[in-house]
């Protein structure tokens, strides 16, 4: 596995970040000011992740996205772990922010993620359509932390 910075030509990743957060203007309110990290794996783009600094110590994985027949094999993981290591020494919290969908709920925790808050009608309030995952309507966005130590 090659985990990549990408500083230039972010944009040309939008394909995968749109499976990662479905809205190109959203995308757009993050892309520019935060880190793009992109996994190869057996010379094939595997996953993307994009992570901002929000001050007070805290980083926040605002996308991440697994190419669709690279699912299920521990790119996500192998991502959230390079993005704790890239932010260890830098700050004290990781954030994740998504929906309360039963498939990604359980994987930040399996990556070690707690529930810290939730901000109620996050997905009604700002994106122009329903937004759903493994069929449920996604309203409130679930927020998980990470310290790192």
């Amino acid at each position: 596995m090659e985990f990549r910075t990408i500083s230039d030509s972010k944009r040309d990743f939008l394909p995968l970040l749109l499976l990662g957060d479905e809205q190109e203007d959203m995308i757009g309110r993050y892309l520019d000011r935060g880190t793009l990290w992109a996994l190869y794996d057996g010379g094939l783009l595997r996953a993307v992740c994009v992570v901002t600094e929000e001050g007070g110590g805290d980083f926040e994985i605002k996308n991440l996205a697994v190419a669709p027949e690279s699912r299920r094999r521990g790119y996500g993981r192998a991502m959230v772990e390079h993005a704790a290591r890239q932010c260890r020494g830098r700050g004290k919290r990781l954030l994740a922010g998504t929906g309360d969908s039963p498939l990604t709920v359980p994987f930040y925790e399996a990556c070690g993620f707690r529930e810290s808050h939730r901000i109620k009608g996050f997905f009604t309030d700002n994106y122009g359509h329903p937004i759903f995952e493994a069929g449920r309507q996604l309203t409130d966005m679930v927020v998980f932390s990470l310290e790192l130590p």
